[in-house]
């Protein structure tokens, strides 16, 4: 059962606090455990099949109502066409699928994206942030045009895996619309035009105020760095987490508690400060169960370390 605050503020559930707002089809709910909010990033759930000849979000919207999460970062790739260049594909047939693509998102009615938030409102979940990754091939108009899409699909910001060299040409168009860009971090030290270090996201910061930091604390650990602290210290400038266990220096992917990631040291330091940084599930490593098992096996770890 969802509730929407104007109804009942905020009640207690089976352990989670759950309060939404009223949408014209379904109360949205958000799923909070213990102050802290959590929802899930879409990549989950990139192994279930798409709609014939559409894109994952039924598949997305059918495994979040499974699972009991009700917020999501979604995952642009799962919203747009698959590409027509596989392996093996020549360097023309990539350029054509690239130039399709591109044709795809620039010329794609917004009331498109307006069709799949509200197949999301019907459901009673929400997307409260875009993924959406512009690289060194995306022309200003493509950029632009994510801002755009982010809007109609009615999330609050976007978060992107970039680099500093990209991030450079987004500034103009995130004071164009006022929107928040949550720069993402992977684990690659190697290469300074990664975002992975501290001082990559600081130098994300100095560009623009609508920069901010979606910091994943598994790849944040691969890389040797201390996400409780980092945290501790920076949380002002962090939308949100992306929540997965991997080793340190560089260890793999791997099943919840049996990496070096703080997940549990983090999420207590969120309930004890009570600060608005939303947390994501993203699972990443090599479940056997599939996604919507392994995605409510890691949920429950996020309740019992909240417990």
């Amino acid at each position: 059962m969802r509730y929407t605050r104007r109804e009942f503020g905020l009640m207690t559930v089976s352990g989670l606090t759950l309060s939404g707002l009223a949408v014209p089809a379904r109360a949205v709910a958000d799923t909070i455990v213990s102050g802290v909010r959590v929802g899930v990033q879409s990549y989950s759930f990139r192994e279930l099949p798409r709609t014939p000849g559409g894109d994952a979000t039924a598949a997305i919207i059918k495994a979040m109502t499974e699972t009991g999460l009700t917020e999501t970062e979604l995952w642009a790739p799962q919203v747009e066409p698959v590409s027509s260049a596989g392996r093996g594909a020549s360097a023309e047939e990539r350029q054509k699928a690239r130039e399709a693509l591109r044709r795809w998102r620039l010329e794609t009615p917004l009331d498109h994206f307006r069709g799949i938030r509200k197949q999301f409102a019907s459901a009673g979940l929400s997307i409260a942030a875009y993924n959406y990754s512009p690289d060194a091939t995306y022309t200003d108009e493509e950029i632009d045009r994510g801002f755009e899409i982010t809007e109609a699909l009615g999330a609050g910001f976007i978060t992107s895996s970039t680099t500093l060299a990209v991030a450079k040409r987004i500034v103009p168009f995130a004071a164009k619309h006022k929107t928040t860009v949550a720069m993402h971090n992977h684990s690659n030290t190697s290469d300074p035009n990664e975002f992975a270090t501290p001082e990559s996201f600081a130098a994300a910061l100095k560009m623009s105020p609508y920069f901010k930091i979606n910091l994943d604390i598994g790849h944040f650990t691969a890389a040797n760095y201390d996400a409780v602290a980092y945290l501790r210290e920076h949380h002002t400038y962090v939308t949100n987490l992306h929540l997965k266990d991997r080793k340190k220096n560089q260890g793999d992917n791997v099943a919840w508690g049996q990496g070096d990631t703080p997940i549990a040291q983090v999420l207590q330091l969120l309930k004890k400060e009570k600060w608005p940084v939303r947390t994501y599930i993203e699972y990443e490593h090599k479940g056997e169960a599939g996604a919507v098992a392994e995605v409510r096996t890691c949920f429950d770890y996020v309740k019992r370390a909240l417990a």
